[in-house]
């Protein structure tokens, strides 16, 4: 629970009205800044017919993209450490706004590199887990894995959304119409920049804040150097490196995996939005399911699916068909992110206090570089290859490295059953 029950009638309405607050503005946000950042993947075609570049090349761009947001990710925790969420999110939906709008007019790839790469990427930094992270965490603590699984769950809601959203205005008109159109999507969430009460979000459940461990009130530097050197640190910062490795390999492709294999590129692109819409029960489950019966039991499942599903999509490069198709897309998108709740809820426990948002931030630096990664290395692998198989075959390894990785931290597990 949020800590509620106990505080005076009047006082405990707003509370709650607050904590759902912290939950929308988390939810609107993540959704937004996944969903465009996502929506890269029905634009790599139209993209590399337009500018008569290889595969390798075009999926750079959003290399280029995982790689900045990795490591603006650190900088958004700075940021919103040092001065709140509120210039954090300001400066994240103009980033998107400006980057979006002027992609629309770019007449050569390198620009893309600049706009959707950098601009994008630290946008997408500033509005998504760590700030919703941090606000969660003030304001839940039993509860906090069912929060954070249900702030992870909105980045699904954006693939679905916005990936046959963003076919339908390419297919309507181009992709640079396209572009205009999603340029449009975060002026409209400026408002909650300027109108929501940020001192009373930021302050948090009063009795959420009391439970905190001394630690977390130690000062910014001295904890952030102190989960630097801790061994529980790098073993998050390797789950996520090698879970987004796992995680790019396939979906960065996916759209053209399908329509190459003789899909309609609707389908294809709906497709790959359900992929993102089963993602979200899988990060519900998540946190539903940890609090029961623990992290590590939930990773090994979620993995293991990961992995079957992995198999199934390699088949269907060679058996295509619809029932392999359904089973892809229930076992690899109903557990697709449902690792990163997990960990957004280690490192919060783990590394409360001044230093939350900025090393959570430095924790997503795996995530990012993992990406840029996998997405560089599929593009490169087709180009190479003639085929998806080998990226294939990089996914399902890492997979297995995450796993491993994951199981080896007993110690970690044990103190957060603890904790509970």
């Amino acid at each position: 629970m949020t800590g509620l029950a106990s505080a005076p009638g009047s006082t405990a309405r707003e509370l709650r009205r607050l904590a759902i607050m912290v939950l929308i503005v988390g939810v609107l946000m993540n959704l937004l800044a996944r969903g465009l950042a996502e929506s890269f993947a029905v634009f790599l075609l139209p993209l590399g017919e337009a500018f008569q570049s290889d595969r390798a090349a075009v999926t750079a761009v959003y290399s280029s993209y995982m790689l900045v947001y990795g490591f603006a990710a650190p900088f958004s925790g700075v940021l919103i450490d040092k001065v709140g969420s509120r210039a954090c999110y300001a400066i994240g939906l103009t980033l998107f706004a400006i980057a979006y709008a002027l992609a629309s007019q770019a007449t050569a790839l390198w620009q893309l590199y600049l706009l959707i790469g950098v601009l994008s990427g630290i946008a997408s930094s500033a509005l998504g887990m760590v700030p919703a992270s941090v606000l969660a965490s003030r304001w839940f603590d039993r509860r906090l894995p069912t929060a954070i699984s249900f702030l992870y769950a909105s980045l699904g809601v954006g693939v679905l959304i916005f990936s046959p959203l963003t076919q339908w205005l390419i297919e309507g008109s181009d992709w640079r119409a396209a572009y205009r159109w999603l340029a449009l999507a975060p002026v409209l969430l400026l408002p909650l920049t300027v109108l929501l009460p940020w001192k009373k979000l930021l302050a948090g459940d009063p009795e959420v804040i009391a439970r905190k461990p001394p630690r977390a009130r130690i000062g910014m530097r001295a904890a952030l150097s102190s989960a630097l050197r801790a061994r529980s640190f790098w073993a998050l910062f390797g789950v996520m490196f090698f879970t987004s490795v796992t995680t790019y390999s396939v979906q960065v492709q996916l759209v053209a995996f399908l329509v190459e294999s003789g899909f309609e590129p609707l389908l294809a692109a709906s497709v790959y939005g359900l992929v993102g819409v089963l993602s979200i029960v899988g990060m519900m489950a998540a946190g539903l399911l940890a609090e029961r019966f623990g992290e590590r039991i939930v990773a090994t499942v979620s993995y293991s699916c990961t992995l079957a599903g992995l198999l199934c999509l390699g088949l269907l490069a060679v058996y295509p068909g619809v029932a392999l198709l359904g089973a892809f897309v229930l076992l690899f998108g109903s557990v697709s992110g449902s690792r990163g709740p997990l960990v957004a809820v280690l490192s919060s426990r783990l590394f409360p206090g001044e230093a939350q948002a900025t090393v959570y931030g430095f924790v997503l630096t795996g995530m990012g570089t993992g990406g840029a990664l996998a997405a560089w290395l599929a593009g490169a692998l087709h180009d190479w290859t003639g085929n998806y198989q080998a990226g294939f075959v990089v996914a399902g390894v890492a997979a297995v490295a995450g796993l491993s990785l994951f199981r080896s931290i007993e110690a970690l597990s044990a103190q957060m059953v603890q904790s509970r």
